[in-house]
């Protein structure tokens, strides 16, 4: 590895630095961890402290990441919403308690202890003991009008109870999505094949700046207050004024707790390392505060966060748990995956029971033996890993994990994918699951939009032989469906109803529904829109749909094997009888445009007049492409607000031009060139 100077790790650093804030803050899909995050901007706070001739007011040490969004109004914080110093160790803590101690010249001093909420930070504004305006935490210095969305969650009182309030003050909290919540919410949009939030504090911001305050209310959030703001405070202490905010009705953590000693902090830190998992919410840390607000000003601010607290992060969560057996499990498309199915452990505030293994060169990799003792670390994410193995507790005479060589449910020899670890199983048209999960992606909402049938439906209907493939549950009627078990009048109906309107769904969806090999949502409307009908497509060669963007040779080839295969023959035959679509609207068959003809386009950032979906739409009617990535292929990149400036430093290299919305759209208009 080469030596680099400090200014060319200083300017790396900040590049990188400025990258996962918009990761994070922006597209709420952050790519390290918070830890790692802190490890980065610690090292350049240290290269930027020794070397001060490299100042630059838009360091990232010197801002806090934002979260703005269009479609709300900005509004300005009357006091900025700073960030807290990360620790990760009690010795760090313990620097801290005696830093204070020598800022306030060693005048006694006491701290609060409470738990550090994983949401998505809050102000609200009350005004006569009514609620007036909430604002998400954005820049630090504006942030979000989401005041209507906020006046749906249940614990956040917008009228305040009691008395002896300030006639005007700020509170500050987290909005929270609970464990409970989150699951439901995860296991819908499972169903529905929707991407799953990454962890509760993703759910609850994405759903706090939905613009429609009916879903906000059907998610079920939830706050914690933990600092009061104003010029008229009841008390003269953090912890008397927060003690007062639970009595006019907010909901104020009961682990908040006064400490006076270095002792009293640590053994704080070591019951919460533990209570913590009892909780139902999620927390990653505490926050210790300096009581005295007195105190809190003497010792004033950095340039980004109050010398007066200090933030204690835990570590993710993991434990060590025992294997109970691996099982292999058949996937819709035929692949074969290994999950470890374990003692039940509490893990983020769900009892963990199993873990995917992936594949075979995984459990390769981690040595895995029967009966093992896994780590299994979870960290607040949604998908539990195996992230090791205690060798130490292994039984001398276990054998190793060995991945099956036939498949699990029907018994057929597995095939291994060239260059790849996956191994499937090629007897597509009699293998149960893998015809049940044809059928119940077929059902889905991104897809045919069946309602009332899902995963437990479609094996109940497998199990008593009233569908064995997807143009079977065009024959159901409301009589078959009263047989079944835990099957009512209402519910027969609307599955019957959701069949019947699923012949007017889009072919470019019905291509997507049939699960063609490799053929995913993006591929399978390009591919729609450049064969028109079905009845095109099955007449193409595989040189001729290679020809269309989006389809390689390798998808082209599962598009013939595909299309020549008679049972595949069989069913759209029988879909077209029924009156499925086979080709495409009328509207969606008029001429295209050509004013994006042959060009390759980046979108990034957020837009005021059409939504990103939308602007992909009107790429692709233009005669353009939509790409995720920029290169020297790229054309240019429609760029809108919070661009992340990693994009922006990528064009300046490759010389790629990056258009405004405004442009964009006088460019596809004519108006410009």
């Amino acid at each position: 590895m080469t030596a680099t100077s400090p200014s060319e790790r200083i300017h790396f650093l900040r590049n990188e630095l400025n990258r996962h804030n918009y990761n994070y803050y922006v597209l709420n899909s952050p790519e390290i961890s918070d830890r790692d995050f802190d490890i980065l901007m610690h090292e350049l706070e240290r290269l930027e402290a020794a070397h001060p001739e490299l100042h630059d007011p838009l360091s990232p040490t010197q801002r806090v990441g934002s979260d703005l969004s269009q479609g709300f109004v900005h509004i300005r914080h009357e006091r900025p919403m700073m960030s807290l110093a990360n620790t990760y160790g009690i010795d760090e803590v313990d620097d801290w308690f005696h830093r204070v101690g020598e800022g306030l010249g060693g005048e006694k001093w006491e701290a609060v202890g409470e738990l550090k909420f994983d949401g998505t930070s809050i102000s609200l504004t009350y005004e006569n003991g009514r609620l007036v305006r909430a604002v998400t935490r954005g820049d630090g210095t504006q942030g979000d009008d989401v005041t209507r969305n906020v006046m749906t969650i249940r614990s956040i009182p917008l009228t305040l109870q009691g008395c002896g309030w300030p006639e005007l003050f700020e509170i500050r909290g987290e909005i929270l999505m609970p464990w409970e919540s989150f699951e439901r919410l995860n296991k819908e949009r499972f169903e529905n094949e929707e991407p799953l939030f990454a962890n509760p504090r993703n759910a609850a911001s994405g759903t706090l700046k939905t613009l429609d305050p009916r879903i906000v209310a059907a998610r079920r959030l939830d706050a914690r207050f933990y600092y009061l703001l104003g010029d008229n405070l009841p008390f003269s202490t953090h912890y008397e004024n927060m003690q007062a905010a639970r009595e006019w009705g907010f909901k104020v953590s009961p682990a908040m707790k006064v400490l006076h000693s270095i002792e009293e902090v640590n053994s704080y830190i070591g019951h919460w390392d533990e209570a913590r998992r009892e909780l139902p919410v999620a927390t990653d840390g505490l926050v210790f505060k300096v009581n005295s607000l007195r105190q809190q000003l003497n010792l004033g601010y950095t340039a980004k966060s109050p010398r007066w607290a200090i933030a204690f992060k835990f570590n993710p969560e993991n434990a060590c748990t025992r294997l109970r057996f691996v099982s292999f499990e058949t996937g819709r498309m035929g692949i074969v995956t290994p999950v470890a199915n374990l003692e039940p452990v509490l893990l983020s505030g769900t009892i963990v029971k199993r873990a995917s293994l992936h594949n075979a060169d995984i459990i390769n990799q981690l040595d895995i033996h029967e009966r093992d003792w896994l780590y299994v670390e979870k960290g607040g994410e949604i998908i539990p890993k195996i992230t090791g193995v205690d060798t130490s507790k292994r039984e001398t005479d276990a054998p190793r994990i060995e991945f099956v060589s036939h498949c699990p449910a029907c018994g057929t020899p597995l095939k291994v994918i060239e260059g790849e670890a996956a191994r499937w199983c090629p007897n597509r048209y009699g293998c149960p699951p893998q015809i049940t999960g044809r059928i119940e992606h077929f059902c889905a909402r991104r897809m045919m939009n069946i309602d009332g049938i899902g995963e437990e439906t479609v094996e109940l209907l497998y199990r008593h032989g009233l569908v064995s493939s997807i143009a079977d549950l065009y024959k159901l009627s409301a009589e078959d469906l009263y047989k079944l078990d835990g099957m009512g009048e209402k519910s027969a109906l609307r599955i019957i109803s959701g069949i019947e309107a699923s012949k007017q769904v889009a072919f470019e969806r019905v291509v997507y529904a049939l699960s063609i090999p490799n053929v995913g949502e993006t591929t399978a409307k390009r591919l729609a829109g450049a064969v028109q009908s079905m009845d095109n497509m099955l007449a193409m060669t595989e040189e001729e749909l290679t020809r269309i963007p989006d389809v390689g040779p390798v998808i082209a080839r599962c598009i013939c094997d595909f299309l020549k295969e008679p049972a595949n023959i069989a069913t759209i035959d029988a879909l077209r009888k029924v009156g499925v679509q086979m080709q495409l609207s009328e509207d969606k068959m008029q001429p295209r445009g050509t004013a994006l003809e042959g060009k390759q386009i980046v979108i990034s950032g957020t837009f005021s007049l059409h939504s990103r979906d939308e602007y992909k739409e009107i790429i692709e009617r233009e005669g353009g492409r939509n790409s995720s990535s920029i290169s020297k292929k790229t054309s240019f990149v429609l760029a809108g607000d919070n661009m992340g400036p990693a994009k922006a430093e990528k064009c300046a290299k490759l010389g790629i031009p990056m258009i405004s919305e405004q442009d964009f759209l006088s460019m596809i208009s004519g108006d410009s060139e």
